[in-house]
């Protein structure tokens, strides 16, 4: 009988046992459902506020712009002060030229640099380059300016266009070097160990093979630099200085989009600050198209490959 007895204690304190252990389990299954429940919540709504951020500044362009947009504003030169009415065509033009000869100066400076640090580049030498690029690109935009007026301007003895894409072009280099070096590591070894196994020069292995893998990374990386030029004005305060006038000639000043949009702004004349809001809403949707159109052009180009 007292066998029994224990017998049935033992058992019902480990149904109770199990019971608890059950309990805990449910609890603990709860609290981490509930707890990522919060964190996907949490993570959606920021995600969420960080596009409505997006939408709210590209809206508010986009209605304070529309109206000073028309033909007039794409192809005349600015009216005189206080005259209603011309465009932004030079600045423009401007920023067209600025921009063309940067790139030509910052891509193959900025590729051949993450040629190097990814290919070749090793140890304590890779480390500083690295570092020096990092430190270039965190530079305040105004401090290259005030590098290019003391180098370049007061060598030339004026502002000029070159000037201004010089400066432009200290912006593009680091992001350049940076963006291309990272895509360039991301090729498999293996592809650049059975170019080797042939034969094949490294050299023309990084030309042939690793390059041409991750083109469409390299052009994305060369446009996003561009993206960031484009809209960069203390620099061009101290370089390229602005034109009321159309212009070809990179030996003189030279008018952009960023400097006619702080002309704009500063006066106090509505007209221009209508036009300011104007040259804003152009200078975002060139770099949306531009972007939009690279990333389509090389997305049907790697798919061709």
């Amino acid at each position: 009988m007292e066998q029994i007895r224990t017998s049935t204690a033992n058992a019902t304190s480990i149904e109770k046992r199990r019971e608890a252990l059950f309990t805990h389990e449910e609890t603990r299954y709860l609290r981490r459902k509930a707890t990522g429940t919060f964190m996907v919540g949490l993570l959606t709504t920021l995600t969420a506020l960080s596009v409505l951020i997006l939408f709210i500044i590209v809206a508010y362009i986009v209605i304070s712009g529309i109206g000073g947009i028309d033909l007039a504003f794409f192809i005349e030169a600015p009216k005189p002060v206080g005259e209603a009415g011309g465009g932004i065509a030079q600045a423009i033009l401007g920023t067209f030229e600025m921009l063309i000869v940067a790139a030509l100066i910052a891509i193959p400076i900025g590729v051949g640099t993450a040629v190097y640090m990814a290919e070749y580049a090793q140890g304590w030498l890779a480390g500083s380059v690295r570092f020096c690029l990092e430190l270039l690109a965190s530079l305040p935009s105004i401090v290259i300016g005030v590098f290019v007026w003391a180098v370049v301007v007061r060598t030339l003895g004026s502002f000029s266009g070159f000037a201004g894409s010089v400066a432009l072009s200290f912006i593009m280099i680091p992001i350049i070097a940076r963006s291309v070096e990272e895509i360039l590591r991301l090729v498999p070894n293996s592809l650049r160990e059975a170019g080797l196994a042939l034969g094949v020069p490294r050299w023309r292995v990084i030309l042939g093979v690793v390059i041409p893998t991750v083109l469409p990374g390299i052009v994305t990386g060369i446009v996003l630099s561009i993206a960031r030029a484009a809209g960069e004005t203390a620099p061009l305060l101290l370089s390229s200085l602005g034109n009321e006038f159309f212009n070809f000639d990179l030996s003189k000043p030279m008018a952009a989009i960023p400097l006619q949009i702080y002309n704009y702004a500063s006066s106090p004349y509505d007209d221009w600050h209508k036009k300011a809001w104007a040259a804003t809403l152009v200078l975002v949707v060139v770099v949306a198209i531009f972007s939009g159109a690279i990333r389509f052009t090389m997305r049907k180009f790697r798919y061709v490959r």
